[in-house]
């Protein structure tokens, strides 16, 4: 018997769709250059490895909220990193990498039917997913545009996945303005804070210069970018300590626990800065090499002045280029993944070895 899942229709799973694409590119002599995900390809940090095997030996239960070691990890490198003050340890709460908080935060603060969470008009698909498992309605806010009344959840992020985009500090200040407005939670998703490049300066909505309290706000972060932490699930969410408090509650009782080692691990990574810049710079010459690459092949590129993409454009349809790209074993993720206004972008992924990112910009060429 097949059981059948009750509930909202989800979409299809957007990266299923690539694979007509992903077999054509996959023929090219010189193999795929796998562009189209974000999935980190060097090594994880020795410091986190070594970390990660120290506790291997502990058999019991680890705790829902973390060790308090790890919290104070988080906290410290909240201010050394981001400059954000006032952060309470409490409000600390690790979590099993940032997609599933993602996709459960909706149902976790009691969204549901009738409610309605608001996402940026070119967004990350989890957002929208989330809202549909808690059975909420889902609307795309343009840039500066009001959340309805009945708005219970307002994403942000930035900077953007896909797009690279960054926003202010008053635009930040703005959306928590508007969001508090109709007494809609904020979650700001800063997976992709410590990757900024040329002159951008990314900021977290926690930062003294957008809030003043940390009343109905929310931030979600990652070492999975900045730490190539992605195999091992490793995220976080803090801000409103009375949020974060209920949130604890569920997750102890539907035993979403982060286990030790990677806890462990987690507390390492925060503690080390000097990885994080090497791994910057990691990407910042891969960026050096594909953003030129794709300017001399007639692309457009937009925004993507931090993060690990270039919203990319040949003024066609998304998935014209994608065929286009597949010609060349290049793949990439189409922007219609990522909402209507995506429908002439692609999303270009830095994230591949320095051989396979000199090999798609010579390819660019042809």
């Amino acid at each position: 018997m097949i059981l059948r899942r009750r509930g909202p229709a989800l979409p299809d799973f957007p990266w299923d769709s690539l694979a007509d694409h992903a077999a054509k590119a996959r023929k090219h002599p010189g193999g795929v250059v796998d562009l189209s995900v974000g999935t980190p390809v060097d090594p994880v940090p020795a410091v986190v490895q070594a970390a990660l095997s120290s506790v291997a030996d502990v058999p019991g239960y680890p705790t829902t909220h973390g060790t308090p070691e790890l919290r104070a990890a988080f906290v410290a490198a909240m201010g050394r990193r981001y400059g954000v003050t006032g952060l309470s340890e409490a409000a600390v709460l690790p979590t099993i990498g940032s997609k599933e908080l993602v996709a459960w935060l909706p149902t976790l603060l009691g969204v549901g039917p009738g409610d309605v969470v608001a996402v940026p008009s070119v967004a990350y698909p989890t957002y929208e997913v989330g809202a549909l498992l808690a059975g909420a309605e889902v609307v795309r806010l343009a840039d500066g545009e009001q959340p309805p009344a009945g708005t219970k959840l307002v994403w942000l992020n930035s900077p953007s996945n896909p797009t690279g985009r960054v926003l202010s500090a008053a635009q930040l200040r703005d959306a928590v303005a508007a969001a508090r407005a109709v007494g809609a939670v904020v979650a700001s998703d800063e997976c992709y804070l410590a990757l900024p490049w040329d002159d951008a300066e990314p900021v977290s909505v926690l930062h003294p210069s957008v809030v003043d309290s940390f009343d109905g706000v929310l931030a979600v972060h990652s070492l999975s970018k900045s730490s190539s932490l992605a195999g091992y699930r490793a995220g976080f969410i803090t801000g409103d300590p009375e949020l974060v408090a209920g949130l604890l509650e569920l997750r102890k009782h539907a035993g979403m626990i982060v286990p030790r080692p990677v806890q462990e691990a987690m507390r390492a990574a925060l503690e080390d800065d000097e990885h994080v810049a090497e791994q910057r710079a990691r990407y910042r010459a891969r960026r050096e090499v594909l953003k030129p690459a794709l300017e001399a092949a007639g692309f457009t590129v937009s925004h993507s002045e931090a993060g690990l993409y270039l919203w990319s454009s040949r003024g066609e349809d998304a998935w014209e280029t994608i065929s286009w790209l597949a010609d060349r074993g290049v793949l990439a993720a189409p922007g219609t993944f990522y909402g209507p206004e995506g429908a002439q972008h692609v999303r270009i992924a830095l994230t591949a070895t320095d051989e396979r990112v000199a090999a798609a910009a010579e390819r660019l060429g042809t």
